[in-house]
């Protein structure tokens, strides 16, 4: 057996002890020098909706990584996708001319400053399925020229493995975070008014406490109040559960935008108009036609408007506004209010994404509305985004195909 094959074995070997993915992924880095030219490596995967590529390791050579973990970019239309219909590598000598053949390629324009020359790209495939790539980069050209592919096919082979239990691993940690975190909102932010509303309700029944029958429709208010934002709680957690196991169903019909918007902007008027907040619809005079899951993205547009509600301040105004492009239009939801700290706004679209800004009239939050938003979004084949500014105010977007 020849030693690139029995350095193979002690891969999957670490694999099989229970190794991290960053423990074998150096290893092999440090290992494989005497076998394959490389000055760096890279390894990225699939996004479960099959959109995206994200980085999810990389090292190298020299100090500055320029794409590097969690940079992220579509699949769709790249080179990539083409390496994955056909199921066989990549081989690119000369990158800077590749540059020059595909001028809108981020990621080459990055390993290019970096100073990579040639690269080798190999797909990573588990159970017959593609799972990511992994990227074999050298600082000059025509470093895999003469070089047997067959090679670099058996160390995918055996990374794949790697990269999908991996991943099968962090799946389960991260269903059983948010189990724990479920949980944990059911037993504080469900037992709490559930006790309130049982209170309430002995109140009423207490006919010694005399209570008018003003004093007994505040009671009823209130428990109405409570209910509702338990149920709103609830169809969070159902929301989400649904999304992260895979069983999120859109019902997508031709939908003219324009009157859809103005009636969500209609129905926000009267609770915002309680706080004394406007709310603005700016909308072009003629918006194209989209396809969507009108009750989805009802949810979608209900949940910004609302949250931009909830963080403003009185006497300030809360915009709807779009803008169309060739292919898409977005939407955009910009408020007056308190801003959010930069480095926080990288939570916003997680699930219990909390940040330290508060609502300014005391309103609850599960943290679970904007991760439901990019979910369903994403679901449209759009993005959500947010640019904000601590003082001045928040603008969070979403944007939607546009029917050919």
């Amino acid at each position: 057996m020849s030693q690139f094959h029995q350095d193979l074995l002690a891969l999957t070997a670490d694999l099989n002890r229970g190794a991290t993915l960053d423990h074998v992924l150096s290893e092999f880095y440090e290992g494989f020098k005497a076998h394959v030219p490389y000055d760096r490596i890279g390894v990225s995967v699939i996004t479960d909706d099959g959109k995206e590529v994200k980085s999810i390791w990389a090292k190298a050579e020299y100090d500055k990584l320029l794409l590097g973990l969690g940079y992220q970019s579509s699949l769709d239309g790249s080179t990539l996708e083409t390496i994955i219909e056909t199921g066989k590598p990549r081989i690119l000598n000369d990158l800077e001319k590749y540059l020059d053949a595909h001028p809108n390629s981020h990621s080459t324009k990055l390993v290019v400053k970096e100073g990579v020359r040639s690269s080798l790209t190999c797909p990573l495939v588990a159970d017959g399925k593609p799972i990511g790539f992994l990227f074999f980069s050298k600082n000059e050209k025509k470093a895999y020229e003469n070089l047997h592919v067959e090679t670099f096919q058996a160390i995918a082979e055996h990374l794949s493995l790697v990269v999908a239990r991996t991943l099968d691993i962090e799946r389960l940690r991260q269903l059983n975070d948010l189990k724990n975190k479920f949980l944990g909102i059911a037993a504080h932010d469900l037992r709490s008014p559930l006790a309130l509303v049982q209170s309430y309700v002995e109140m009423i029944e207490d006919e010694s406490a005399g209570y008018d029958e003003e004093k007994k429709k505040y009671f009823f208010a209130r428990i109405k109040a409570v209910s509702k934002r338990m149920l709103n709680l609830i169809n969070d957690l159902l929301d989400i559960s649904a999304i992260e196991s895979g069983q999120l169903k859109l019902d997508l019909a031709e939908t003219e935008l324009k009157p859809f918007l103005e009636e969500a902007v209609a129905n926000h008027e009267l609770t915002a108009k309680m706080k004394s907040i406007k709310v603005i619809g700016d909308l072009e005079s003629k918006l194209p036609k989209v396809k969507i899951d009108s009750r989805r993205i009802t949810q979608v547009i209900d949940n910004l408007i609302s949250n931009a509600v909830k963080f403003s301040p009185k006497n300030t105004s809360v915009k709807v506004v779009t803008q169309t492009r060739n292919n898409f239009v977005k939407v955009s939801v910009i408020d007056q209010g308190q801003g959010i700290p930069e480095k926080e706004q990288g939570k916003l679209f997680s699930e219990f994404g909390k940040t330290s800004v508060k609502p300014t009239d005391g309103e609850k939050s599960t943290g679970l509305g904007l991760a439901i938003v990019k979910k369903i979004v994403q679901g449209h084949g759009g993005k959500v985004g947010v640019e904000s500014e601590v003082g001045k105010g928040s603008e969070f977007y979403f944007t939607l195909p546009v029917v050919a």
